[in-house]
C-alpha cells in the first residue's frame, strides 16, 4: 500500500498494523463526488481483506476541511418514484461496507452535512482545536435525515438537534464537541492525524479477533434503531425537500456570516 488511489489516498505504516485513509480533494474542501465515493467503498473492501491492517485512521487532507460532505456540482439521478431516493452517501462509510476494523476519524476543520456519514461510522474522533462541525441541510431547503439519526448516536440529543435545525447559522467548535462527547480527544492544531494514530496503533497491538468482536457488539447495541430510522428517511427527504432549482437558488443566496459556540 501507499499508492495514490484517485481521489483517496491510502497508506500503510510499516510493521504498525495501521492504514490511513485520506480523503483527497482539498481543492474542493473534501467534498465527496462520485469518484470518490466508489474509491471509498472500495477501499474498504480491500482493507476487510487485508489481514495487515488491524487499525485504520481517516482523515482529510489540507488545513481546511475534514469534509464538507457531497460536492454540489455532483448530478445524481433520482427515481421518479416518492417512496425510492437514491443517496450516494449512503453506503460509503467502513460498516457500510463490510469492515469491522476499528476506525478513529482525524478532523482538521469543517466537517458537516455529508461527512457525518464516514464520521458516523468511525469508532470515535480525535480533533485537533480548528475543527468545527454543522449540518447546512435546513439552511438549503433539505431535510437532514441520515445525517440527523447518526449525530444523535453521538452526541445528546438537544445538541444534534439544536446543530441540524441551526444549519449554517451556527458551528461547534472543537472545544464544544470534546464537551458534549462527539470528540473523544482535543489535541493542539495540526496534532490531531497524529493523536488518531496513536490511539490506532494502540488498538492494533491487541488481538483482532478480540478487537473486532467488541466492535461489532458495540454496533449491534445500536443496529435495530438505526435501521427503524434509516427506514423513515427517505420518505422524509422525498416529502420535505425543495425542489433542486430552489435548493440552488438558496445556495447561491447564502450568508457568509456564522456563529461559533
Amino acid at each position: 500500500m501507499g499508492a495514490r488511489v484517485n481521489t483517496v489516498r491510502l497508506a500503510a505504516g510499516e510493521g504498525t498494523g495501521v492504514a490511513v485513509v485520506t480523503l483527497d480533494r482539498p481543492g474542493r474542501l473534501n467534498a465527496v463526488d462520485a469518484e470518490m465515493a466508489g474509491e471509498l467503498r472500495r477501499i474498504w473492501r480491500r482493507l476487510s481483506f487485508d489481514d495487515t491492517v488491524r487499525a485504520v485512521v481517516l482523515t482529510g487532507a489540507g488545513e481546511r476541511a475534514f469534509c464538507t460532505g457531497i460536492d454540489r456540482d455532483t448530478v445524481v439521478p433520482q427515481p421518479s418514484s416518492p417512496y425510492a431516493q437514491d443517496d450516494p452517501l449512503l453506503d460509503v462509510g467502513p460498516k457500510a461496507n463490510g469492515l469491522w476494523k476499528p476506525v478513529v476519524a482525524a478532523v482538521r476543520g469543517m466537517a458537516c452535512g455529508g461527512a457525518f456519514y464516514l464520521l458516523g461510522e468511525c469508532e470515535f474522533v480525535v480533533a485537533d482545536r480548528t475543527a468545527q462541525f454543522f449540518d447546512p441541510h435546513t439552511t438549503y431547503g433539505m431535510v437532514s435525515a441520515y445525517e440527523s439519526v447518526l449525530m444523535t448516536e453521538r452526541m445528546p440529543y438537544g445538541e444534534a438537534a439544536r446543530m441540524m435545525l441551526m444549519g449554517t447559522a451556527e458551528r461547534i467548535s472543537a472545544e464544544r464537541a470534546h464537551a458534549i462527547g462527539l470528540v473523544s480527544e482535543l489535541t493542539c492544531e495540526g496534532q490531531a492525524l497524529a493523536g488518531a494514530v496513536r490511539c490506532a496503533e494502540v488498538i492494533a497491538g491487541y488481538p483482532p479477533a478480540a478487537v473486532q468482536g467488541t466492535v461489532r457488539a458495540l454496533w449491534a447495541a445500536r443496529e435495530a434503531t438505526r435501521a427503524q430510522a434509516f427506514a423513515q428517511a427517505p420518505h422524509l427527504i422525498a416529502l420535505g425537500n425543495l425542489p433542486p432549482a430552489k435548493q440552488a437558488e438558496l445556495f447561491a443566496a447564502r450568508r457568509r456570516g456564522f456563529r461559533v459556540r
